[in-house]
């Protein structure tokens, strides 16, 4: 029946009913086995607690010698191990519809209970069938609670490893409070809008908040307001139902419905559509999403994070995000500082990204020189955390043991953009042995003029249009460079 005996403990201090605990145990013991006897609660739980057998089961006399018994002793047991099912054998009540009396023991966290007596008084405990049976129910639960239990680990586990790759890197004033404040915030569940340039590290603040809150078991949803195309918002973040429109031929669940009782992350916010904002209002105000094609409302529960790199207020102003949105997304501000606001971290960031990206690589970690660390901590890094990280990146393809100051300079692609098209570019300022890949010299030169286009414009969607890119490409082509 069972692949391994149901290993019990038996607590009782009475040799009359020992034996007659065995006897109806008996003609089971195929199944079944009472692998240790102690005749009181402290001995009970010195065995629970250090034995090297696992027990499924206890049964134990309600009263019994050595100060601790009962509901008492059912508490600590279950202190032990939640896992372990208690079965109470008593002489108190000779009523087994003693409600009151039962609902304490269940309370405490017993499984189930039954009197001594009447019955075959000598031989069998009282109505042995229905004992038996509740031994192996118990059973069957036991095991139930230790795969959830395991599964619960495993889950726990996942994220442990999440929080350890999305750690918040840093040492400076600005990043011990940014820690502190997300230890807060995920303590409740307003919602949260976090500001800061690109490249700061707002989706990690997000994850860091989802996933050390009560709602990290449940999805976690990212949305780049600005790389989804305006005529296709509403369906992507709310879903549609089929045949609601030519082309839909089956069901899609929305952002927002897949991120039930989880957390929904809107980046780049103020690149959602008015029209689409309207609808984001409806769902924060009343929990309720409008699918497209389904005249019934469909309830939700998210938490929204949201994040911008925008003057926010400014939008408001310029009647481009909506003043009632804004106050319901603003519940609780955080700002993410500029790196150059925070250069003590630049070199433990530098070193963090050093560490896990030669394990990536499989390659030997490379140590900078002095003049390598001062010329990290004097740059500015306009793209933020982000941007060092590419740079550490190009560091790591130069395939040098010991990175000094020229590599950096190489890495950063520090040149004089005044030297017009006309004049000759001194390239071999970039490298010290071999002249850069044709791809790493475009990257530098893009990023260069990326940068340069954006400060001209005043959106992500403006920049694309004067480079000739589709929003959808400018965004992952400027989130390679560690523009976003």
């Amino acid at each position: 029946m069972f692949e391994d005996k149901i290993k019990i403990l038996l607590i009782e201090d009475e040799e009359f009913d020992v034996r007659r605990v065995k006897n109806t145990i008996e003609p089971f013991e195929g199944n079944v086995r009472i692998a240790d006897i102690v005749s009181n609660g402290k001995d009970a739980l010195e065995i629970l607690g250090n034995s090297d057998t696992r027990f499924d089961i206890v049964i134990m006399d309600y009263q019994i010698a050595g100060g601790i018994m009962g509901e008492a002793l059912i508490h600590k047991i279950k202190e032990i191990d939640q896992t372990i099912q208690i079965i109470v054998i008593t002489k108190m009540t000779l009523n087994v519809t003693d409600y009151n009396f039962a609902q304490r023991l269940l309370a405490a966290g017993a499984f189930w209970y039954c009197t001594k007596y009447p019955g075959d008084i000598e031989n069998y405990i009282y109505q042995p069938t229905d004992f038996i049976l509740s031994i192996f129910n118990a059973y069957e639960k036991s095991k139930l609670e230790r795969e959830r239990d395991r599964s619960n680990q495993k889950i726990k586990n996942n994220i442990e490893e999440i929080l350890r790759q999305k750690k918040i890197v840093g040492e400076s004033a600005p990043i011990i409070r940014l820690r502190d404040e997300i230890g807060r915030l995920s303590q409740n569940d307003y919602n949260v809008l976090i500001r800061g340039a690109s490249g700061t590290g707002k989706e990690l603040v997000a994850y860091n908040i989802h996933y050390r809150s009560q709602r990290k078991f449940e999805n976690f949803i990212i949305i780049n307001c600005g790389s989804i195309p305006a005529d296709l918002v509403e369906s992507e973040l709310f879903g549609y139902e089929k045949g609601s429109f030519t082309g839909a031929d089956k069901r899609k669940m929305g952002l927002f419905e897949m991120a039930h009782n989880g957390t929904v992350f809107l980046d780049e916010v103020t690149e959602l559509p008015l029209q689409s904002q309207v609808k984001l209002l409806r769902v924060i105000q009343s929990g309720e999403i409008e699918k497209i094609g389904r005249t019934e409302k469909l309830n939700v529960n998210v938490r929204v994070i949201c994040a911008t790199n925008k003057n926010i207020e400014e939008e408001v102003k310029a009647k481009r995000f909506r003043e009632d949105l804004y106050y319901r997304l603003n519940v609780l501000p955080v700002f993410v500082s500029d790196l150059k606001d925070r250069k003590d971290d630049i070199l433990l960031l530098a070193d963090y990204f050093l560490t896990i990206m030669s394990i990536d690589m499989i390659k030997p970690k490379p140590v900078p020189d002095d003049s390598a660390k001062e010329e990290l901590r004097r740059y500015d890094f306009p793209g933020n955390v982000r941007e060092l990280k590419n740079v550490i990146q190009r560091l790591l393809f130069q395939d040098e043991m010991e990175i000094s100051a020229f590599h950096v300079k190489a890495a950063l692609g520090i040149f004089n953009l005044s030297e017009g098209m006309n004049s000759e570019i001194d390239f071999e300022k970039f490298y010290e042995k071999e002249p850069l890949t044709l791809r790493d010299m475009e990257n530098i030169i893009r990023e260069k003029y990326f940068r340069h286009i954006r400060k001209m414009t005043n959106s992500d969607a403006e920049t694309a249009r004067i480079l000739g890119l589709a929003p959808s490409n400018y965004h992952r082509m400027a989130k390679d460079l560690g523009l976003k």
